[in-house]
């Protein structure tokens, strides 16, 4: 008896992807699976040629051959099809390729007895730092904890002389199907934790895990300009991977603490400065700090409390380019306290002086006590 053409057998185009023969062989093996048709032998036969179908397309040299040479390429001692087909169907593998999506991987993981790799997990480090080693940079050094590549068996888990053996009870493949009813369930075996090999002779510096912990001390260099939320990337300084996967890598996050003087917004610094009334009155120039040591900042006549003034340049460059920030520093006038006695008579002599001529001297005072006054008045009226 002839055999039907594969792609026919899967109702798929001749030019259709790998993901659409997956998409019809699941379908169709969901429809003809035994545990659905009852023990119809017709359809158990259907279920059989399109498990065939499947296993020739799916394989890309296989589909190659077929597609030049049709069923002949695999005629000739190869059996009834692609993989071995006599007896009867794999129905334990269609659930795993049907279902592997949904239950966490298919059923063909780690063939031939090779042992599962896991790469390492990525690690983060919290730094913090001042204020001052954050715009300029800085070299720091760090320790951190972490698993590392056992050096006596270099990653194998198993000492000198010795070697893993394929686990016998998932045949190398690190998971077992558990069948209920129509659902298979993929679980980790349960004799090998996952691994597809058993190590009967265990390294003893690691105890057959093939990594050991260890506290690395690491060099990193902290460009400048950095703030609260920046991360710096050391690739392969995370954990050792398993089995001789890849290192994952280590994440320093950056943390800039409070400064006394100084609040950073971006590129801009701010800081509040003291200054005597006399100064805010009548002028002067005082010193003023920044990062970079003093500046001289000219304080004009009549200045009020709260005002700002901008020293361009003196704040911070960004570590990701771009022009240099300002330090903004917000006069503050400060009340003197603890005078003495000739200090308060030569105030109450001032205050005389300002008798009469407060719309003049204290304009901002006589239209607060204007306000309050229409305010009230206008409650009576």
């Amino acid at each position: 008896m002839s055999k039907r053409d594969y792609y026919e057998v899967l109702s798929v185009e001749r030019s259709a992807t790998e993901r659409e023969i997956k998409k019809a062989y699941k379908r169709l093996a969901m429809k003809f699976h035994p545990d659905r048709t009852k023990g119809d032998k017709d359809l158990e036969v259907k279920f059989k040629e399109v498990k065939e179908a499947y296993e020739i397309l799916s394989n890309e040299d296989t589909r190659h051959k077929y597609d030049q040479h049709g069923h002949a390429a695999f005629e000739h001692g190869h059996g009834g099809g692609h993989g071995g087909f006599g007896g009867g169907a794999d129905y334990s593998d269609v659930f795993g390729d049907v279902f592997g999506d949904i239950f966490g991987g298919g059923g063909r993981r780690g063939g031939g007895g090779q042992r599962q790799q896991q790469r390492g997990s990525d690690l983060r480090y919290s730094l913090e730092m001042t204020l001052e080693d954050a715009v300029r940079g800085k070299e720091l050094e760090i320790k951190v904890p972490t698993w590392v590549t056992c050096e006596p068996c270099d990653g194998s888990g198993a000492n000198k002389g010795s070697k893993a053996k394929t686990c016998t009870t998932c045949h190398g493949q690190g998971q077992v199907q558990m069948r209920q009813g129509f659902f298979a369930v993929q679980q980790t075996c349960p004799t090998c934790k996952g691994k597809g090999q058993i190590i009967s002779d265990p390294c003893k510096s690691c105890y057959g895990e093939g990594r050991v912990e260890k506290t690395k001390t690491l060099s990193v260099k902290i460009p400048a300009g950095v703030d609260t939320g920046d991360r710096i990337r050391l690739a392969g300084e995370g954990e050792a991977g398993l089995n001789g996967a890849g290192t994952g890598d280590l994440f320093v996050q950056v943390h800039v603490k409070d400064h006394k003087i100084f609040q950073r917004d971006g590129t801009n610094l701010y800081c509040d400065v003291p200054i005597g009334f006399t100064t805010a009155a009548l002028g002067g120039e005082i010193e003023v700090p920044t990062l970079g040591g003093r500046a001289n900042l000219k304080i004009p006549s009549e200045t009020q409390s709260g005002r700002t003034f901008r020293l361009r340049g003196k704040g911070v460059k960004s570590v990701r380019g771009g022009p240099v920030g300002d330090l903004l520093c917000k006069v503050i006038i400060e009340t003197p306290v603890n005078l003495n006695d000739k200090q308060k008579d030569l105030l109450n002599q001032f205050e005389e002086t300002m008798s009469g001529k407060t719309s003049k001297n204290r304009p901002k005072e006589q239209g607060f006590f204007d306000g309050v006054k229409k305010f009230f008045d206008d409650l009576t009226s």
